[in-house]
């Protein structure tokens, strides 16, 4: 499993994951004990396969940097990854405790310090 343990240094972190979008399996997990990270990781293995069919049915070329859902109480941010596009982190942030610029820059950074050739 990839190390993502860097994503607990987000404000208001609630839960977070690396998913291979090509099959929605978690590569590796952080948190989310009252979430259902395996749901979320096939969920939104869906969100990233619809949105590149839809850019591509509109002909936007170039490459999806992150999704961003608003709930009501929580942020979900799916980032795919630079040197992977196949692969993307998901986090779960408390909106009420969370600083989104904070939590795209976090992100970012454990992109930045995963090393994808053991999987």
């Amino acid at each position: 499993m990839a190390d993502i343990s860097g994503l607990k240094e987000i404000e208001g972190f609630v839960g977070g994951c690396l998913v291979d979008s090509e099959s929605g399996l978690i590569l590796g997990t952080e948190g989310g004990n009252d979430f259902d990270l395996d749901t979320a990781a096939a969920g939104n293995t869906e969100v990233v396969r619809a949105k590149r069919k839809t850019m591509s049915a509109l002909g936007i070329s170039g490459n999806i940097e992150d999704i961003l859902i608003t709930l009501d109480d929580q942020y979900h941010l799916i980032r795919l990854l630079k040197s992977n596009d196949a692969v993307f982190l998901y986090v779960v942030l408390n909106k009420a405790s969370g600083n989104l610029g904070m939590a795209r820059m976090l992100t970012k950074n454990v992109e930045k310090s995963l090393d994808l050739s053991s999987l």
